[in-house]
């Protein structure tokens, strides 16, 4: 912090980025070996998990976990999100969120609340009038055979009639309902099946202490501005919005609301345009340490304008770009070490040949570059590691790629 610019505290970009890597997560000790409570504590901090179909390296819901805890059984989370039982309560529901998320089962109203901005599937609620039979069918029928997938379901309601197919993603009626139902919060998603959602009920996945709670638009929204606040320390107001994806007049009004009762400070951070907003708890650690691949939907780097205002660090996506037209590849993890982005991987899991396939590296500008090879290339082998592939393969592309190979080699 530097002095006070009239109500406005003054705060440097460096305290910035440290409120945030802490807020994130990335301060704490990797443990030994990971629990359900050490699950918990990520959960804390970060809110909740977005979930994403692309399996080029790892599912996007897995990776952020490892991030920040290093290896751990995948069960830890699968169990904590699709299963249920007295000893082990569930942890995380899927819902639409930042996009489709697991969060906390205890924040399931707040989603529903009329908080968030209208989502896609509403566009889409016609449907639900054009069918109502079907509709009330697909709901019978899950009762009864639930929690079960789209295909299986259409299936028992249409027999050997064949797939009704229709233009929106060549999903069939069925699943369109299936989809709109979720996307309203009458269906979730009961477990999952090679990744497959299989349908079930809110009210038998939700507790219905839970599933009672009413929020207002306007305390849902306070709320969930609330959360953004603890997991990004520090933000502007679009980052907070943006986070889960709210209203913008919601998301003001709660922004204003916060500052009024003291649980938000504005800063004016150097390099921002526009006021910030510090989580009053949220601190600024004294140095941040250690190492971490970030997949391209980790909520430390999904808002690109956030994650480039903070490290200085350019960074989109590249997976619908043509591969000629690509510069730095497909599928491209970011290398945090110490507190700074400091290079960059296009990484793929080839399970066949049981090696993690570096395709490119590359390093950002004045970085130590031996230093920055050996602690990715100790990373890469620790991620391989905990993916049971055995070896870490670099391919001779990118301005990092020959130091990554001769550190791979000799580490």
């Amino acid at each position: 912090m530097r002095g006070n610019i009239g109500d406005v505290q003054r705060m440097s970009a460096d305290v910035a980025r440290r409120i945030a890597l802490g807020a994130q997560g990335f301060t704490d000790l990797r443990p030994s070996a990971a629990t359900r409570r050490h699950l918990q504590r990520v959960l804390s901090r970060v809110q909740l998990l977005q979930i994403d179909s692309v399996n080029v390296a790892v599912r996007a819901h897995y990776m952020p976990l490892f991030s920040r805890l290093g290896a751990y059984e995948p069960t830890l989370l699968d169990e904590a999100a699709w299963t249920h039982s007295t000893r082990k309560p569930r942890m995380l529901v899927e819902t639409w969120a930042h996009e489709a998320s697991l969060v906390p089962v205890l924040d399931w109203p707040l989603f529903h609340s009329g908080a968030k901005k209208r989502g896609w599937w509403q566009n889409y609620q016609t449907i639900l009038e054009r069918s109502p039979q079907l509709v009330d069918d697909v709901l019978a029928a899950v009762k009864e055979l639930g929690p079960i997938g789209a295909g299986t379901l259409e299936k028992a309601l249409m027999g050997d009639k064949g797939r009704a197919k229709g233009p929106w993603w060549d999903w069939s009626e069925v699943k369109r309902i299936c989809e709109v139902l979720f996307g309203v919060g009458i269906l979730t998603t009961g477990t999952r099946r090679s990744f497959e959602r299989l349908y079930d009920l809110t009210e038998r996945v939700i507790p219905a202490d839970v599933l009672a709670q009413k929020w207002t638009p306007e305390t849902g929204a306070r709320e969930l501005v609330l959360r953004s606040a603890v997991a990004l320390g520090v933000a502007t107001e679009p980052d907070l919005r943006d986070y889960y994806r709210l209203d913008p007049r919601r998301s003001q009004a709660a922004v204003a609301s916060l500052v009024e009762e003291g649980v938000l400070e504005p800063v004016a951070v150097d390099g921002w345009r526009g006021v910030g907003y510090r989580h009053v708890d949220a601190r600024a650690p004294r140095r941040v340490a250690g190492r971490a691949l970030l997949c391209p939907f980790d909520p430390l780097i999904w808002e690109r304008a956030r994650t480039e205002r903070i490290f200085g660090f350019r960074y989109r996506i590249e997976i619908y770009v043509p591969e000629p037209r690509r510069v730095h590849g497909y599928y491209v993890f970011p290398f945090l070490l110490d507190g700074s982005l400091v290079a960059r991987v296009d990484i793929k899991a080839d399970r066949a040949a049981g090696v993690l396939r570096v395709q490119s590296a590359w390093a950002e500008e004045g970085v130590e570059r031996p230093r920055v090879a050996a602690e990715l290339a100790a990373e890469l082998r620790h991620m391989a590691d905990w993916l049971g592939l055995d070896d870490v393969l670099v391919v001779q592309k990118g301005d990092l790629a020959a130091e990554l190979i001769a550190a791979v080699i000799n580490g």
